[in-house]
């Protein structure tokens, strides 16, 4: 048989093998099979099904039917390169044809969620996200994650290798291409079942939740790279910028309300200090209990206005103050009157300011990163931390943020996520950890390349190295250097959060936390 007879053949069996793999997971049912099967069957050229028999299996994942079949798509020329942008692009082009339509999503989740509760819902919906291919659970299993002891408790540490990276040609085509206009962002709702293209991936296989947050239309989906249990995203129907105000804080409410069994957040509003899209107002939420949740207080205050509600500063690098009350409503206004004292509140003796000025426009610095969730005991919980993103000459990227020392761990914005006490570390640090382990464990060549050579793959990390040799010399086994830089960089991550906030945890910034709570009408009722 000719190559080209059998690739044919193999494809052929392939769509066999994925509509049987679409049929066991729900993603459709025995009377949509003959119609999704002349679906595959067009897309591909086909003009008959596969002849041959199939083993009977069941697939955990539509991976390998769908590696067969994006081989053969290139092949017969659907996509123009083998790379994987394009494979993407085809990826979710298949599976779209395997996805009910939104409104029967849609309909499925109010169905269940009315007769088997929320919890019932979104593990539905998140199934859904998976088998679907949407959310690639074979990436996601490809991040390197480890739990770090700290002096703030435990945190998690992730090198995130999930998100493909471009290649530099993709890369300048990409910058060839007009800017975009439709969809506006990659969160804007007409982004379901959209093919995508060089600069903007495909979504086909993407479904949302309508939902009402506030008495405005919101919409609930899963992120595709899950950096946690059932991460979510909870973004505005329509295409408006980010702004925290206290109706961001009746949302946060409102979301947990509904969805008691996650947590929501939102990034905060300003450069430096805010998320990665703020060009499109949106929160993060999901299933996990992370770091920052089991940190416990360390003084605890109350407010005669706002009966009920406990305010507590916790023990963590950042800033944080944690409000907690059986009662929503009250605890908006709380919230509310904390974050307006805060835009405002400057402290010199700890080089915090409100306000700057630039050519005369007052330019405001302060703003929060808010986190609500639910208590064991119904009670709603809202983590508030403060966040400052003012610059200087000895720390022109953000005095509360990552310091240059730190750029070579990471040098991004401290967003929602690094916040709760999971790190997301570039996929980079892979192969430039595994290389200073072998420095460590005896590589003289390289260790002569990254201290000599400015050029070197490892230049970024010189200093580090040079320290990390000092420290513990170049005779370790190899286990041992490798757990030793795990160590060396989750205590950079606590360290890098510390950076970020306000109020350092020493004696004079502890002082200063208690200034401003204070300042707020805050008593202390126990430490």
């Amino acid at each position: 048989m000719k190559a080209e007879d059998k690739n044919r053949q193999d494809a052929q069996a392939a769509i066999e093998r994925l509509l049987h793999y679409a049929l066991e997971q729900g993603l459709i049912d025995w009377w949509d099979l003959e119609y999704s099967r002349n679906r595959l069957l067009e897309l591909f050229s086909f003009d008959e099904p596969y002849a041959g028999e199939l083993v009977e299996e069941t697939l955990a994942s539509p991976e390998q039917p769908l590696e067969v079949l994006i081989n053969y798509g290139f092949e017969i020329g659907l996509i123009p390169e083998n790379t994987v942008t394009y494979r993407d692009l085809l990826d979710a082009r298949i599976m779209g044809l395997l996805m009910p339509r939104p409104s029967e999503t849609i309909s499925a989740f109010r169905k269940t969620e009315a007769n088997h509760g929320i919890q019932a819902a979104t593990d539905q919906f998140y199934k859904l996200s998976v088998v679907s291919n949407y959310i690639r659970m074979d990436r996601v299993a490809q991040n390197i994650y480890w739990d770090q002891p700290t002096d703030y408790g435990s945190m998690e540490i992730t090198i995130n290798l999930s998100k493909p990276e471009k290649n530099p040609k993709e890369i300048a085509m990409a910058k060839l291409l007009p800017p975009p206009v439709y969809p506006k962002c990659q969160l804007c709702r007409e982004n379901v079942g959209y093919a995508g293209r060089i600069n903007h991936p495909a979504r086909q296989n993407l479904r949302v939740i309508p939902l009402e947050l506030n008495g405005e239309p919101w919409l609930f989906q899963y992120s595709p790279y899950v950096y946690y249990n059932e991460h979510c995203i909870v973004f505005h129907h329509d295409h408006v910028p980010m702004k925290l105000t206290k109706d961001t804080f009746k949302r946060l409410l409102a979301f947990t309300a509904q969805f008691p069994h996650y947590f929501i957040g939102s990034n905060a509003d300003l450069p430096i200090v805010g998320g990665s899209i703020l060009t499109h107002d949106h929160f993060q939420g999901g299933r996990h209990t992370f770091p920052l949740e089991k940190s416990p207080i360390v003084a605890k205050f109350q407010h005669l206005s706002y009966p009920g509600v406990t305010a507590g500063i916790v023990q963590w690098p950042m800033t944080v103050l944690r409000l907690n009350s059986q009662d929503p409503d009250i605890l908006l206004e709380a919230a509310d009157d904390i974050y307006e004292q805060w835009k405002a509140y400057s402290d010199p003796t700890v080089d915090v300011f409100a306000y700057s000025t630039d050519g005369g426009e007052k330019v405001p610095h302060n703003t929060v990163t808010p986190i609500v969730r639910r208590g064991t005991d119904g009670s709603f919980e809202m983590d508030i931390v403060l966040r400052n993103n003012r610059t200087n000459e000895q720390h022109p990227e953000g005095i509360f943020h990552p310091h240059r020392e730190m750029h070579h761990i990471k040098k991004e914005n401290i967003g929602l996520i690094e916040v709760m006490g999971l790190a997301i570390l570039p996929g980079r640090l892979k192969e430039e950890l595994a290389d200073i382990a072998g420095i460590l464990s005896g590589d003289m060549t390289l260790y002569d390349d990254v201290t000599s050579n400015p050029d070197s793959k490892l230049a970024v990390h010189a200093a580090w190295v040079k320290q990390l040799v000092a420290d513990h010399g170049q005779a370790m086994a190899k286990e041992d250097a490798e757990a030793l830089l795990r160590n060396e960089v989750g205590r950079k991550f606590a360290e890098i959060l510390g950076h970020a906030g306000v109020f350092k945890v020493t004696d004079e910034g502890r002082e200063a936390f208690r200034r401003f709570v204070t300042s707020a009408g805050y008593e202390l009722l126990s430490e």
